[in-house]
């Protein structure tokens, strides 16, 4: 689970770092660090503290993002299985996609723009404010992956991790503003190596509406492996695709360069999905029971206690949870031979998934409950982080 969890941060730090190489955000960095520089810093280190002022100004405006993304995950989690909800926010991370393969532009009103420039004023304080007003300032280009980053922070529907997951964000655009403040590097001149940048950040977005259409398409779903040999056919399609022009190529360069780019980023996206679902597939598959009665009474009859998992396809810490803590060795040979499992997914089946998380008193994703023989809850537990900290919670029910 830590490995899982340092993967998301080290991913949304690296998508931050790209997003300040995109046109919006770019040529904003050394104009933004000079006038503030030259108008208060008279050392590197003041230079550098108000660079960090003002990373921290975007820093704290994209976490209230964050945590308002969590909470919308708490509050409607199950309507990543309706196709209404579902086909309407893959189609918007594909229309975001294509801005950032150049086929239209995200623009803030010009009239705006120029108001909320003249935020700011003199100081710490005043880089922060101008901090706070620069991220929205950069929204051409940091608003397709935000969304896509908040699209995830909202399938995990964790508050204090959706918080700190995009001020991790910000950190990452804050890389550049932080050297040129304290070292005065030149950068490199803006060219079409940008848009290379962008196709990365397009594709990326195209992979996460594949990932949420897989809810509601049954042979999405089933594009999933946990052999080196899927892995390596999806890594084969992603390299093919970049040598194809996914991300050299332009839209702009002819018909035979289109349909080479289009291709391309076809490939590598498919690729970028199936890897995510190689990453998050358990190697082994638990017996699992879908229905409680049934899992109730088998209970009762072979005297063992149950364990019910609250999981949903579209909740990724349930998945990363399931792979790297229920299905290891160590736990595995307790669940197999000493308790019932019960699974309830609550995005395939919320009319009786419903019932059964209200019966348990289940609010959050993932939940684990413990019942004894007889149906008495034992113990739960949210997000498990380790196998010692599962076999703890198992372990009152597993003595002979």
């Amino acid at each position: 689970m830590a490995e899982g969890t340092l993967w998301a941060f080290a991913t949304v730090f690296g998508a931050g770092v790209l997003t300040s190489l995109t046109p919006c955000v770019y040529p904003m960095i050394p104009i933004t660090v000079s006038i503030f520089g030259a108008r208060e810093a008279r050392s590197r280190g003041s230079a550098f503290l108000l660079a960090t002022f003002y990373v921290l100004g975007i820093a704290l405006m994209y976490s209230c993002l964050g945590v308002l993304a969590a909470l919308g995950g708490w509050m409607a989690g199950n309507v990543l299985s309706s196709p209404w909800f579902v086909v309407p926010l893959a189609l918007f991370f594909v229309a975001l996609a294509t801005s950032m393969f150049g086929l239209w532009e995200i623009r803030l009103p010009f009239w705006l723009q120029n108001r909320m420039a003249n935020v700011g004023g003199r100081g710490f304080l005043g880089a922060f404010a101008m901090g706070l007003v620069g991220g929205v300032l950069i929204a051409p280009c940091t608003g397709p992956v935000l969304a896509g980053i908040l699209g995830y922070v909202a399938s995990t529907r964790n508050v204090l991790m959706g918080g700190a997951l995009l001020f991790t964000y910000a950190l990452g655009i804050g890389v550049l503003f932080w050297v040129i403040a304290t070292f005065a590097v030149s950068l490199p001149k803006s060219g079409p190596w940008m848009d290379g940048v962008k196709s990365v950040l397009g594709i990326a977005l195209l992979a996460a509406a594949l990932f949420y259409l897989q809810n509601v398409e049954v042979h999405l779903a089933q594009y999933a492996g946990t052999s080196w040999l899927f892995a390596g056919v999806n890594l084969g399609l992603v390299a093919v695709g970049v040598l194809l022009g996914a991300v050299h190529l332009t839209l702009h360069q002819g018909w035979l360069k289109v349909v080479r780019k289009v291709l391309g980023v076809l490939l590598v996206s498919v690729g970028l999905f199936g890897l995510v679902n190689f990453v998050l597939a358990p190697s082994i598959k638990l017996p699992w029971i879908h229905d409680e009665p049934r899992a109730l009474a088998l209970a009762r009859e072979q005297g063992k206690p149950v364990l019910i998992d609250f999981w949903a396809k579209s909740c990724v810490p349930c998945r990363v949870m399931e792979k790297e803590v229920l299905s290891h060795p160590a736990v595995l040979r307790h669940l197999v031979d000493r308790f019932v499992l019960l699974k309830v997914d609550v995005d395939q089946d919320m009319d009786r998934g419903g019932k059964v998380r209200k019966k348990y008193r289940s609010t959050k994703l993932p939940e684990l409950v413990l019942l004894d023989p007889t149906g008495k809850e034992v113990a739960r537990a949210g997000k498990v982080e380790s196998v010692t900290e599962m076999l703890v919670m198992l372990l009152p029910l597993t003595k002979d």
